[in-house]
């Protein structure tokens, strides 16, 4: 099953019989602000229009659980993810469509918790809410109640001792920002820099011009170039576990399979004991 959907192929799809499921999950990175300017607010941009029939789902409250020792984004407590799933109207029948404003790391960070919680359909709108050229709607609709039932474990997870044994063995690859990844510059941790033997690998490099992921040959290229050759075990980490999970997403388009170090650098860098390398060589 592809993980991506066109803006056409949803519109057919919502037609068809068996509609999917529609979460917007319009989400920013919160990082600090000019005095004055209002944080992004995902439920207003929701409600000023959205896909029809979409179902709005927070991503700080109901695909991650508080900040703390697990990082920024740790993930969320099982029971609670199904039961906002199930709220939202997914059923283990239907398959799900997630979408955000066109930056993607919210849509697959839900893509990514569904899918690793045993939902067998779920698909990531490709270029996002900007590449929707249907009708939008402003009415919230009140799906009927779902029955998906989580069973982690159906995309792999890293911890940190995992993240770091990946870095040493396999390919661990870093989604931030390069200058992130070097040290140069760390708006939002307690330290710049990466995990020693990770690559750096920015999310950004994996979509054209117009917010759509490349096409599936220019990723497998690109991850090849990299070193994520037949048979090597691949992992990704970003800042908090959202943007890795868009990685995850292209990673799987190449047809590569992918674990997620879900506590990422935020939880990495939290612990001074934990190595840091910096500047642009893994090591």
């Amino acid at each position: 099953m592809n993980a991506i959907i066109s803006a056409s192929e949803l519109a057919s799809a919502l037609a068809g019989p068996n509609p999917p499921v529609l979460l917007d999950v319009r989400w920013q990175l919160s990082v600090a602000k000019a005095a004055g300017e209002p944080p992004f607010d995902g439920r207003a941009a929701y409600a000023s229009g959205h896909i029809p029939g979409a179902v709005f789902v927070d991503l700080d409250r109901e695909l991650a659980a508080a900040p703390g020792v697990r990082g920024r984004h740790p993930l969320p407590d099982v029971e609670e993810f199904g039961a906002a799933m199930r709220r939202a109207g997914v059923s283990a029948t239907r398959p799900v469509v997630t979408y955000d404003g066109g930056h993607g790391w919210a849509a697959a960070r839900a893509w990514w918790l569904l899918r690793w919680a045993g939902h067998p359909d779920v698909r990531v709108l490709d270029g996002g809410l900007a590449a929707w050229d249907g009708p939008l709607e402003t009415e919230v609709p009140r799906p009927a109640e779902g029955d998906f039932s989580p069973a982690p474990g159906a995309l792999p997870l890293l911890d940190a001792d995992g993240a770091a044994a990946l870095a040493r063995s396999g390919l661990l690859l870093d989604a931030r920002a390069g200058e992130r990844y070097r040290g140069e510059v760390e708006p939002i941790d307690r330290v710049g820099g990466h995990i020693p033997g990770a690559v750096s690998a920015p999310t950004t490099d994996n979509v054209g011009a117009d917010g759509r992921l490349l096409p599936a040959a220019e990723l497998q290229a690109r991850f090849k170039a990299l070193g994520a050759t037949d048979g090597a075990q691949v992992g990704v980490y970003c800042g908090s576990g959202v943007s890795a999970a868009h990685e995850v997403l292209a990673l799987a388009v190449a047809g590569i399979p992918a674990a997620l170090y879900a506590g990422s650098w935020s939880e990495w860098s939290s612990d001074p004991s934990r190595p840091v390398a910096v500047g642009p060589d893994p090591q």
